[in-house]
């Protein structure tokens, strides 16, 4: 009976003690906290038939940190393969494979049609470039462009 007794009251403790928990907090990084206060934006162009429409936005979230948006109207051909996107000087997509190139920031592949955010890397400034490209490295051409203003 005593057995019985111990085990009934440690198992209603167990129930107790961790009926107050709450789901942990999951910060993503890939996502900005708070609301973007946009600093710069621009509608991407269409090119080479890809379908690109949409609107970029360059701005700071709740915690000063920089993200690359793309509104809920963003969309672009997406069966082709990886769509890269760019932070770029020009409108125009200049590889340097062997050397890099200062004047592209390659932030990551396109997720998905609609909103899209991308963090800007620890240590990278945006002043410099002006222009959002999305690269199509399977086919190596670019399907559009958005100038930053």
């Amino acid at each position: 009976m005593k057995k019985s007794l111990l085990l009934f009251y440690v198992a209603f403790l167990g129930l107790i003690s961790c009926s107050g928990d709450t789901d942990p907090v999951v910060i993503d990084p890939t996502m900005p906290t708070g609301s973007l206060t946009v600093q710069r934006t621009g509608n991407f162009i269409d090119q080479n038939g890809a379908g690109s429409a949409g609107t970029a936005s360059l701005g700071v979230d709740a915690q000063g940190k920089e993200f690359l948006a793309f509104n809920s109207a963003f969309k672009t051909a997406l069966a082709t393969g990886t769509v890269t996107v760019f932070l770029s000087t020009s409108a125009t997509f200049t590889p340097d494979p062997a050397n890099g190139n200062p004047n592209l920031l390659a932030l990551g592949p396109v997720r998905m049609a609609g909103e899209n955010f991308f963090a800007i890397p620890t240590g990278a400034t945006t002043g410099k470039y002006t222009h959002v490209i999305l690269w199509c490295g399977s086919v190596g051409v670019p399907f559009g462009n958005a100038r930053l203003q």
